[in-house]
């Protein structure tokens, strides 16, 4: 109130006994701020900040910077403080109709309170596996301002990025002298820094990646705490994946198995087209010809009849065929045949 000047003080007197929903609001003062809500002491802090954010949202305001609510005379548990605050905005920013209000700080003073706070959003991450905060640098965690020193700008563009939504904490590190300003920005780091990790993928058919598989790292990105970055133009081509550990080594496994699957398809593609290179398997048509299976088909039934197999199941005109590999005819759901032909191009008809 000191630091708000007379002004503040004079307003929040004649307010004096008539607040309603806890608060009561006045002009900025000397601080560098338009408005101060001033809040009723009682230890719901959960609803007190729910009740803030909402005020915000319905004047509004497009920011608000909250101190850690009842951890100075009230005597509060910082841990709970932490907790409730946390889940006051979590709540209010699930609400579709939140349009104007961009960006709320949660203000520390005190050193000790940090560890308080990032345990409780690290619980939320551990809850919640569909959040979309970013975690690929220490920066796009905490954006971190500081009350004495040179401002830093955390924004990071790079167009390989696959889009994503990110969702920022900020925490305003206030202290008496840069000195513990810049120890207080260096623990957080540090401590961020620790939960970490990076990895490459590198493979030709990364460069051969379609929306398909675009999509589907996108999807990745959006559900786990990484950011997923393409590098076509390298050789080969590569994918980082960058952010929290245990994210980090599932996602890498989730696309490590989406470039398999692209080179067992390319493998089935290459073998499909030797054995029809040597070999076709035809079925009767309409007109009293031969029509030759697709190449997929073809190699299916070589490989079934190698195996010997009795039977396999095909498609013929887009109705299901069962294909008996004794006799050379398939059939369907209603008993209706077709002759089958294997015929060895090399060897004339088997």
């Amino acid at each position: 109130m000191d630091a708000a000047g007379s002004q503040v003080a004079d307003e929040c007197a004649q307010y004096a006994g008539k607040y309603q929903s806890g608060f009561i609001t006045t002009q900025g003062g000397d601080l560098l701020c338009s408005k101060i809500i001033h809040l009723i002491t009682n230890n719901h802090v959960k609803s007190q900040v729910f009740k803030v954010l909402n005020e915000c949202e319905q004047r509004m305001y497009k920011s608000v910077a909250f101190p850690a609510i009842g951890t100075g005379q009230a005597r509060l548990s910082p841990a709970e403080v932490a907790d409730e605050m946390l889940d006051a905005i979590e709540e209010f920013a699930s609400q579709i109709s939140v349009q104007h209000l961009q960006t709320i700080k949660i203000v520390i003073f005190q050193t000790n309170m940090l560890k308080d706070f990032h345990e409780s959003m690290r619980k939320r991450e551990t809850s919640s596996t569909d959040s979309s905060a970013d975690s690929s640098t220490t920066d796009s965690w905490f954006s971190i301002f500081k009350c004495k020193g040179k401002n830093e700008s955390t924004e990071k563009k790079n167009p390989m990025i696959l889009k994503k939504k990110v969702g920022l904490v900020m925490f305003q590190i206030c202290g008496e002298s840069q000195e513990n300003v810049d120890a207080a920005e260096s623990w957080i780091k540090n401590l961020i820094s620790k939960e970490q990790f990076e990895t490459s993928i590198s493979n030709e058919l990364i460069g051969s990646f379609d929306k398909r598989q675009i999509d589907a790292l996108e999807e990745l990105q959006r559900r786990n705490h990484v950011t997923i970055q393409l590098e076509s133009k390298c050789s080969p081509p590569l994918i980082k994946i960058s952010g929290i550990n245990r994210d980090v080594c599932f996602v890498s496994v989730e696309v490590q198995k989406m470039i398999q699957e692209m080179k067992d398809a390319k493998d089935e593609q290459s073998k499909a087209e030797l054995i029809y290179n040597l070999v076709e398997w035809r079925y009767l048509g309409s007109n009293d010809t031969f029509v030759t299976f697709d190449k997929l088909t073809n190699m299916q039934l070589e490989d079934a009849q190698i195996a010997k197999k009795p039977y396999f199941d095909v498609k013929i005109n887009k109705k299901n065929y069962r294909v008996d590999l004794n006799t050379l005819q398939a059939t369907d759901d209603q008993d209706k045949t077709v002759n089958i032909q294997r015929v060895s191009k090399s060897e004339g008809k088997l």
